[in-house]
């Protein structure tokens, strides 16, 4: 009896990368890491000075105290009191926020748009062929009944 060799580790880890699955992963974390850097500008830059003009320029001030007086250093560490430091949270909202619109308005909404494309110039091409293949065929049944007609209505096949 053969008994099949199953794949080594190293050969099921080289079919893994050579997939098209994981390069295209590769790619979109390089690119979402580079990303990242521009929404966090666009957030420092515009959103918080935008904020700013009510209030600090820096999101990560904005807190409440939770219990007692809060004493806060300014290197962040908590003296006294329980602050809830939600101004960090709105920040980290507001790059979430920023982020997805950007990838949806500049990536998700045009791709969608060329696959429907796409999709749409594949059917009218199939539609196409279906038509060219009926009428095929009705000039097929066209001939057998011009056929049958010049045998005669007597006349039978043998």
């Amino acid at each position: 009896m053969s008994e099949k060799k199953e794949p080594g580790v190293l050969q099921g880890f080289k079919a893994f990368l050579m997939r098209g699955n994981v390069i295209d992963l590769a790619v979109a974390v390089v690119i979402g890491a580079a990303f990242t850097n521009v929404v966090n500008s666009v957030v420092k830059g515009i959103i918080n000075p935008l904020v700013g003009a009510i209030g600090t320029k820096n999101l990560d001030s904005y807190s409440s105290c939770l219990k007692g007086p809060c004493d806060v250093a300014a290197d962040g560490t908590v003296r006294s009191g329980v602050p809830i430091m939600w101004g960090s949270v709105l920040g980290a909202t507001l790059s979430f926020l920023i982020t997805a619109a950007v990838v949806y308005f500049l990536m998700v909404l045009p791709m969608a748009k060329y696959l429907a494309r796409q999709q749409a110039r594949r059917e009218a091409r199939l539609g196409t062929k279906e038509v060219v293949e009926v009428t095929e065929l009705e000039v097929l049944k066209e001939i057998r009944d011009a056929l049958v007609a010049q045998r005669g209505p007597g006349r039978t096949e043998s």
